[in-house]
């Protein structure tokens, strides 16, 4: 399965992508989605699933079973957008818990043993300190993500960006 995050409007998205395989899996801004509210029950009262019930309370289960997940964020100083960066937060089922030592550094351990690949397509005017910071938090997220393939674009215009994601 193939999962596409992205905070686009619905005139962009469907600019961007006027046909779209129907395996890929859409995650947008529906305006139901709550913030996690840091309760830590995905890992302990109901193991893997969020205790939020607004149709972003499975993401970590669903990206146990991604091949690749695709991310178009504008850049807000060197972040995600809120949005996106919300997604991601409820995504925190995908770990477990506990804790491990990797490069010297402590992680979380992996709930699902998938080998999924990252593409985060940033879009917006940035200076090269947000690029940079930016692409120091994809290598953080990939690094929890236990993700080792991974790329990171930057478009200025939206020209830019349809040239970078055509192939989903």
């Amino acid at each position: 399965m193939r999962i596409l995050i992205h905070d686009l409007s619905n005139d962009t998205f469907q600019a961007l992508f006027p046909e779209i395989d129907k395996d890929v899996c859409i995650i947008s801004d529906t305006g139901i989605i709550r913030h996690c509210i840091g309760c830590f029950g995905c890992w302990i009262k109901t193991p893997g699933k969020c205790i939020l019930k607004d149709g972003y309370d499975n993401m970590g289960k669903m990206l146990s079973k991604a091949e690749k997940v695709t991310i178009i964020s504008r850049c807000y100083y060197g972040c995600y957008s809120p949005f996106v960066k919300n997604v991601l937060d409820r995504s925190i089922s995908w770990l477990l818990p506990f804790f491990k030592i990797k490069n010297n550094e402590t992680h979380h351990k992996r709930r699902y043993q998938n080998d999924m690949q990252i593409a985060v397509h940033f879009y917006g005017d940035t200076a090269a300190e947000e690029r940079e910071t930016a692409k120091k938090l994809v290598r953080a997220n990939c690094i929890n993500f236990y993700v080792e393939n991974y790329e990171i674009t930057f478009s200025d215009s939206f020209e830019e960006l349809c040239g970078k994601v055509a192939a989903i």
